[in-house]
């Protein structure tokens, strides 16, 4: 589990015009809720956060109003072309506390046989101590055939941490080849022809 440490700034202007000023200053409007309190409107440099966010459900201590918070980004808003942040929803956990997250589903290996690897959840969610959440699953789909699959129940899940979802259900399978429409078309077109140019049997003659 990676923690990181960020010093927060507190924000007192609001809106569009207020958030548009702290990108500018390469800061990130943020939010921090959780455990009863009410909700704190900070600013966070957005270096350090982009750099954070590239790990998967990251523990954020945030300095914050001369002490320490636990947080866990919540929801991240980015520009949908940029890709820029431009908010982040942080939520207070403490140590010791149960949270359940999703994890993120990493896949090694190449199918076999013209199979295709088909991924149904790319996360799958499980409930873990906070400071002790998986940073990923890996699975291993090499030579896999088709009609190989993967369930959540065949993940190996570290101490403490368990399922939040049906273990039956499939993350990953593997199925048979896909035959392009123009090719099967062709297929189907030439058989039709081959039949049409099959010689009629001779009916015999009466008398």
């Amino acid at each position: 589990m990676t923690e990181v440490r960020i010093a927060a700034e507190p924000r007192t202007e609001f809106g569009k015009g207020a958030a548009r000023r702290v990108r500018r200053a390469h800061k990130v409007p943020a939010v921090v809720y959780g455990h009863g309190t009410e909700p704190r409107h900070i600013a966070l440099p957005g270096h350090d956060l982009m750099l954070a966010l590239k790990t998967s459900n990251v523990l954020i201590e945030l300095q914050i109003d001369g002490g320490i918070e636990l947080t866990l980004p919540k929801s991240v808003q980015r520009d949908p072309i940029k890709g820029f942040l431009e908010h982040v929803d942080l939520v207070v956990v403490k140590r010791g506390e149960m949270v359940v997250v999703d994890v993120a589903i990493i896949t090694e290996g190449t199918p076999i046989g013209g199979g295709v690897l088909e991924v149904i959840h790319a996360t799958v969610p499980v409930e873990t101590e906070a400071t002790h959440i998986p940073t990923e699953f890996k699975v291993d789909v090499e030579k896999a055939e088709a009609g190989f699959s993967i369930h959540a129940g065949d993940l190996k899940l570290p101490a403490g941490t368990t399922l939040a979802i049906d273990p039956d259900t499939v993350l990953v399978h593997v199925v048979g080849p896909q035959v392009e429409p123009e090719l099967e078309e062709a297929a189907e077109g030439e058989a039709e022809e081959g039949a049409a140019e099959a010689p009629a049997e001779a009916s015999s003659d009466e008398g």
